[in-house]
């Protein structure tokens, strides 16, 4: 139903998480939970804490984001991806939490879609990619991130800009990475989606040396502060020395 795989790091099998015992709603991480993400993220990357808030926003927005984008991506299909529709766990610390979505679930979809005749409760037909782009918006962006992001910004008080660019190259990455399996413009589906998030301006695709697309940051993670210092490629920072 989301174009996604069933073995995907981050992200629980087949998306969907029957048994929600050991689950908590996502949205709790822009109140109660925060504190759990930043320790858990400062333990994982041994961070300081404004670099343990951004390296757990990057990590975080790139396994959100990405069933919706490979939906999008590969089917023109976006699971509503609200604070409450998400669950999330911190048992498996090596991609730092991992994300589930409630049975039920809504999904978006367009008229021409096999889904759109199937009269399930959860699929919501919308007219056209535009209005389907605006779902992905609202739910993920407003709905979901951008309470997380102003709890961010005033706990660590990083800015909102720099929070933005992981989320720009996390939604860029997870097209290119799956490029191989995706149909259409690598470059023209990464532009429709960062055009909708508003985020557009914080990436850059140039070539690589094979001449495949990769991205070029214009904000920095802050990985180059941690105790063994990374530079990440495409970091704004590389060619300054």
């Amino acid at each position: 139903m989301f174009g996604t795989s069933t073995a995907i790091p981050g992200l629980a099998p087949d998306l969907l998480v029957h048994d929600t015992a050991a689950w908590r709603p996502a949205s709790l991480l822009a109140g109660e939970g925060l504190d759990l993400l930043l320790e858990s993220a400062g333990a994982r990357w041994k961070a300081q804490p404004p670099a343990a808030a951004a390296l757990a926003w990057k990590a975080y927005t790139y396994w959100l984001a990405l069933p919706a984008v490979l939906g999008f991506a590969s089917a023109r299909r976006i699971p509503l991806l609200t604070g409450t529709n998400v669950l999330m766990h911190f048992r498996d610390p090596r991609p730092l939490l991992t994300l589930g979505l409630r049975p039920g679930t809504p999904i978006a979809v367009l008229p021409n879609d096999p889904l759109a005749l199937s009269h399930l409760p959860q699929v919501r037909v919308v007219p056209d990619e535009e209005a389907l782009l605006a779902e992905f918006r609202r739910s993920l962006l407003a709905e979901h991130l951008t309470p997380l992001l102003n709890a961010l910004h005033d706990r660590v008080h990083l800015g909102k800009r720099t929070l933005l660019g992981s989320l720009s190259s996390g939604v860029a990455y997870g097209v290119l990475r799956s490029a191989d399996a995706l149909p259409g413009s690598s470059a023209e589906t990464i532009a429709r989606l960062l055009r909708a998030l508003g985020v557009e301006d914080l990436i850059e695709l140039v070539p690589d040396p094979s001449g495949r697309l990769d991205v070029q940051r214009k904000t920095c993670c802050l990985a180059f502060t941690l105790p063994t210092p990374k530079v990440c490629r495409g970091c704004c920072i590389k060619d300054k020395g």
